[in-house]
């Protein structure tokens, strides 16, 4: 039975981060459904590491996502039979290959994230920057914490 004040920060934290989360999904899917109609949710998140990162390697990736080679390799199937990702042979080793994205992807990906962004510029247009900077890095404290 939660009563000291600490519960009740961590009590309010677990809400806030369920409804985060939940609008988070919802979001994602969305924005994977702008890239390409076809697309399942997840597949924004690979578009935004392949974006941010380069080619990667579909163990790597799958790792980054906590997701089965498996799993992964389906979803790069998917990704590729749309013309939106690539597989080049891994100069460091040519028994495996690099995910990359294709121009179309790319293309398709920064549309839906300049437009998401924009978003975001319009429903925090009465935060002081300095907020939306404190949230960021907090954030991204949260991320690093929780990673492993």
């Amino acid at each position: 039975m939660p009563s000291a004040p600490v519960d009740r920060e961590f009590l309010a934290l677990e809400r806030e981060l369920a409804v985060f989360l939940r609008r988070a999904r919802a979001q994602s899917g969305e924005m994977a459904r702008e890239v390409h109609p076809e697309l399942e949710p997840a597949a924004y998140g690979l578009f935004v590491r392949l974006d941010d990162a380069g080619p990667q390697r579909a163990t790597e990736l799958a790792g980054y996502f906590g997701v089965g080679k498996a799993t992964m390799s389906r979803q790069l199937r998917a990704l590729e039979d749309l013309g939106l990702v690539a597989r080049d042979p891994d100069p460091a080793d040519g028994r495996a290959s690099l995910v990359r994205l294709t121009e179309e992807g790319r293309n398709r990906f920064r549309r839906v994230r300049d437009a998401r962004r924009e978003r975001y510029v319009r429903k925090l247009a009465d935060w002081d920057r300095a907020e939306v900077a404190e949230l960021a890095r907090l954030l991204n404290h949260f991320n690093v914490r929780s990673e492993g």
